[in-house]
């Protein structure tokens, strides 16, 4: 089962984005927080009564500027403060994942990145557990090699913390070139799964950027998902999210 939804509102405002959501028939919506977290607790708390009727499955994306290992601390402080809010207003509209990009490999290295994250990730989940949000952090595989967020380290990250993470198809296909094994990445993967997906353009370094879905890549993942009886939130990130998700929908 796939359950598709838009990243963001295409400008329409997240209480007329979930409402067209619910229009479309489209299951989920993710909250962007992008370029920072503007969003009051009390527009927070508006959001998440009308969705307590409309019943779309709501995440949110945190911050870009975020590094959990970074090499000045104050950094690492706001990246974690970024998380945190984002965190918040995710438990008062009924978020359940709070999805981020965690952070870039620097000069350090991979293990020394690894154990600054996790780190970060312990810390924020005290905050969490303190606050009584229900919400879940959710780090993100990444579309460029200089970043933090393989499989295998957001897996490990998992075990390790508790944490949930959330696999970007699309960045997965820019990090190996255009190629994506689906049966055995959705082997190492549980049962339901946080997702994002889009077209992408790539380099050797990597993530380009978002273009519009390739529907033939799209029926990879749901064929394989249906094969494996995979539960999918997908979140779609391209240029006209509402216009892919109805695409996709159609496949479904």
């Amino acid at each position: 089962m796939i359950i598709l939804g838009p990243a963001g509102s295409s400008g329409l405002g997240n209480i007329e984005g979930v409402k067209k959501c619910s229009e479309v028939k489209l299951g989920a919506m993710e909250v962007e927080f992008t370029y920072g977290v503007r969003m009051s607790n009390e527009d927070a708390k508006k959001l998440g009564e009308l969705n307590r009727k409309l019943k779309i499955k709501l995440s949110v994306h945190g911050p870009y500027y975020i590094n959990l290992a970074s090499e000045e601390k104050k950094k690492i402080e706001d990246s974690k403060k970024r998380i945190q809010d984002s965190c918040e207003r995710a438990h008062y509209f009924g978020a359940k994942y709070v999805v981020f990009h965690a952070a870039f490999y620097g000069k350090r290295t991979e293990e020394e990145i690894y154990q600054l994250v996790k780190k970060g990730i312990l810390d924020l989940q005290k905050i969490i557990e303190k606050n009584k949000w229900n919400v879940i952090l959710c780090p993100e595989t990444t579309g460029k090699k200089s970043q933090f967020g393989t499989v295998d380290e957001l897996l490990r990250l998992s075990k390790e913390t508790g944490c949930f993470y959330c696999i970007d198809f699309s960045h997965i296909l820019a990090r190996n070139n255009g190629k994506i094994d689906y049966a055995e990445l959705m082997k190492k993967l549980p049962q339901k799964i946080q997702s994002h997906f889009s077209g992408i353009e790539y380099s050797e370094k990597g993530e380009r950027r978002h273009i519009l879905v390739d529907l033939n890549e799209f029926k990879k993942i749901k064929n394989e998902a249906e094969k494996q009886k995979k539960e999918i939130i997908l979140i779609c990130e391209s240029p006209d999210p509402f216009g892919d998700c109805v695409r996709m929908q159609k496949l479904i």
